[in-house]
């Protein structure tokens, strides 16, 4: 598949500005919700069924404004080579960890009881050791039955938790007079998702890759901290983005993120100690711990209702793929959810479907789809 994956300059005029004015608070519009309520060409389902996801996201004003919504993020980062090197992550997600002894790193993993037993392998297959399998920009926000499962989802997930990072940071320091670092905090939670574009590859059927179990969490999470690792991050912040999808704030909180920053230091090849990853007697975070790690997992929970949202919004097009579309074949629906939820986004259309009803949805959903 050939796609282009330099995307920065899209849609600059709106989504340049950014969502969290320096002390300002949070603006009274989005560029994201602009995009999703202008006004729409609708395709036939002829049209949608030959597209693919890349060509989706690719096509869709919404999700490239939330793509230029991270790039304008990554952009504000105080360091100038961490901001290159998230920029050209965002660019191009493609992996550089060391893949050639996986055999040793799966046998290290499995002696540290951070992967099952019966696993073969520890990564995602990869095609092309120099191009990531496809955009930042079409992968969805997680698994098929998840939060933002559809092309770009990704993108409108990641782009909410940034100004949701930022608006901590800023409220932080004007409330309690916190100095946090800009850096860690934001550009932690920017990369938080790096590898969801490996993981959750686009099958024959419009559906993604079933996600695999790693160190007790879905092998995205170690394995983006594994490649921040790999690339030279700060520790500080490879840690604050450990912290995305647990908090060290009660012990057994910790003993999770411990057991990822563990799993990342293995396969990216560090001695996590002595790379500044955990505290000397390798049991907690570096103390004192820092905020920076509270803020990306505070900001990271979109998912609390995109998950049920997107669940929910699926099933309310599933009825009407059957009474309005003809679709009962799940390769086509696959292929209209993908198409409808890449325009308008799952939680948009819940929002319709919750306060508007069913009507309103299939209207909504007519604006980007013919009968």
């Amino acid at each position: 598949m050939t796609h282009n994956l330099s995307r920065r300059n899209l849609f600059k005029s709106a989504a340049a500005t950014s969502l969290l004015p320096a002390m300002g608070g949070i603006a009274a519009f989005s560029p994201l919700a602009m995009a999703a309520e202008a006004p729409k060409t609708a395709r036939t389902l002829k049209e949608v069924v030959a597209m693919t996801p890349v060509e989706m996201a690719m096509h869709s004003e919404v999700v490239q404004t939330a793509y230029r919504m991270i790039t304008t993020a990554a952009e504000k980062l105080r360091n100038p080579t961490l901001r290159k090197t998230v920029l050209d992550i965002l660019d191009n997600p493609v992996p550089t960890l060391d893949m050639s002894a996986e055999a040793t790193t799966l046998a290290e993993l499995k002696s540290l009881g951070l992967i099952d037993k019966d696993r073969t392998n520890v990564y995602p297959p990869l095609a092309n050791a120099t191009q990531a399998p496809q955009p930042f920009w079409s992968a969805p926000g997680s698994g098929y039955s998840s939060h933002h499962a559809y092309p770009g989802g990704l993108c409108t997930h990641v782009a909410l938790n940034v100004a949701v990072a930022e608006a901590f940071y800023a409220l932080y320091e004007s409330v309690d007079g916190l100095k946090i670092d800009f850096d860690d905090a934001v550009g932690g939670e920017i990369l938080h998702d790096l590898h969801k574009p490996w993981v959750f590859q686009w099958e024959d059927d419009g559906s993604c890759r079933k996600e695999l179990p790693l160190a007790g969490t879905g092998e995205h999470h170690v394995l983006s901290v594994a490649e921040s690792i790999r690339r030279g991050i700060a520790p500080s912040f490879c840690v604050a983005q450990a912290c995305a999808h647990e908090h060290p704030g009660s012990p057994a909180g910790e003993k999770q993120v411990v057991g990822w920053l563990r799993a990342a230091a293995v396969i990216a090849g560090v001695d996590p100690v002595k790379h500044g990853l955990l505290a000397a007697d390798g049991k907690t975070l570096p103390l004192p711990r820092r905020i920076e790690g509270w803020v990306v997992h505070l900001a990271d929970h979109d998912w609390v209702i995109s998950v049920p949202a997107c669940q929910w919004v699926v099933k309310a097009l599933r009825r009407l793929a059957e009474t309005t579309y003809g679709v009962k074949d799940e390769k086509t629906f696959n292929a209209m959810r993908n198409y409808v939820l890449c325009e308008l986004t799952a939680m948009r259309l819940y929002g319709i479907l919750s306060e508007k009803g069913e009507e309103a949805f299939a209207r909504e959903v007519a604006r980007v789809l013919k009968a």
